[in-house]
């Protein structure tokens, strides 16, 4: 190249030099302007999301719980015979098992036979007393006469009419009617206070009939026991365990009943988040069973202690190494269900979100 061709290309690349290196110097300040403009716009962002997520309290540690019973009764019996099978949907007060009945029926027919018992012992406890008041009229009527013998044997003797061993006889035969007189008295107010000292009380007022007729109401009542029926609607689970012929102790559970219409959500949140829950919050409820779809319902209670206090050996805090632990407090949702909404099973894992309606403030922050 020429040295005048080499002049002429030397602007050029001086200029080429100048423009990187001002491109460079741009990006050397926007860079630092970029990191803080970011960092800024997220700090903002996490700002507003912050302020505007204090209304909102999720809990994913919730499930769905309904009424379930282990189906049992009070009395005892063989098994005669099963009225449901596994998984069946039952009503409110349909027969589920039966025991054998005879036993029971044989008691009630002993039970009323002691009852009529009782009535006619009554009877004539009545009929006794009645008795002894005319034994006792009698008595008094003969002593009355061998008083009235003592006298006159009494003035004869003074006068030499009668032998002292009359006169003596007639005073014994007195003191024996006045002893009898005493001993009818006294059966007599035995026999009234038997019937509760009055002798026109009716029979089914006296504790001797009422504790007869209470067997009677017992029998009856064990024997209506022997028929187990459902004491609300659900479905009947475990089945299997109760078979025809076993011998059922009072109280030992027979098979499950689980409710079909009565669920409700129990949530475990953390003690921290409940700052600003109330009964009666609005909240939604997701069924990990069932995605996409809501179940709206509202807070009904908060436990008044945490989950560990209910243990069978509560933490006990007072060793030197303790480390806290934050708690988590129970709290019980009721959802409002309705018709065409899949069907909720006991156990299901749900999420809740609690609408608390508390909004937070940058004053909050400090």
């Amino acid at each position: 190249m020429s040295q005048a061709a080499a002049a002429q290309s030397h602007p050029r690349v001086a200029a080429d030099d100048t423009a990187v290196m001002a491109r460079q110097r741009r990006r050397s300040m926007l860079r630092p302007v970029l990191m803080i403009g970011g960092v800024l716009v997220v700090a903002v962002a996490a700002l507003v999301l912050w302020v505007q997520g204090g209304s909102v309290v999720t809990s994913d540690d919730a499930y769905v719980e309904a009424d379930r019973l282990a189906v049992a009764t009070d009395v005892s019996g063989i098994v005669s015979d099963v009225a449901v099978h596994e998984g069946q949907t039952v009503a409110k007060g349909q027969v589920l098992f039966r025991l054998d009945p005879r036993r029971f029926r044989i008691a009630l027919a002993g039970a009323k036979a002691n009852l009529a018992n009782t009535a006619l012992a009554i009877a004539s406890m009545k009929q006794d007393y009645r008795r002894i008041l005319s034994d006792v009229a009698s008595t008094q009527a003969i002593m009355a006469s061998d008083h009235q013998t003592v006298m006159r044997d009494s003035w004869l003797r003074e006068r030499g009419g009668t032998p002292v061993a009359e006169y003596d006889n007639a005073r014994f035969r007195l003191a024996a009617d006045r002893a009898a007189v005493r001993s009818l008295q006294d059966r007599a107010r035995v026999e009234l206070a038997k019937l509760g000292g009055n002798l026109a009380i009716p029979i089914a007022a006296l504790p001797q009939y009422q504790m007869a007729a209470a067997k009677v109401a017992e029998a009856e009542r064990e024997l209506d026991r022997s028929v187990v029926r459902a004491p609300y609607s659900g479905v009947v689970t475990e089945v299997s365990k109760l078979q025809p012929g076993m011998y059922l102790s009072a109280g030992s559970a027979a098979f499950g009943l689980v409710s079909n219409r009565h669920f409700w959500v129990t949530a475990n949140p953390k003690e921290t988040e409940l700052t600003w829950v109330r009964p009666g919050d609005p909240a939604s409820v997701t069924v990990d069973t069932y995605p996409g779809r809501v179940w709206h319902g509202v807070v009904q209670s908060i436990s008044p202690a945490v989950g560990s206090e209910f243990s069978l050996l509560p933490a006990q805090n007072s060793s030197g190494n303790w480390v806290k632990v934050v708690q988590r407090i129970p709290l019980r949702v009721r959802l409002d269900l309705r018709p065409g909404d899949p069907p909720l099973r006991a156990g299901m894992s749900v999420e809740v979100s609690i609408v608390t309606g508390h909004h937070r403030r940058l004053s909050d922050l400090w």
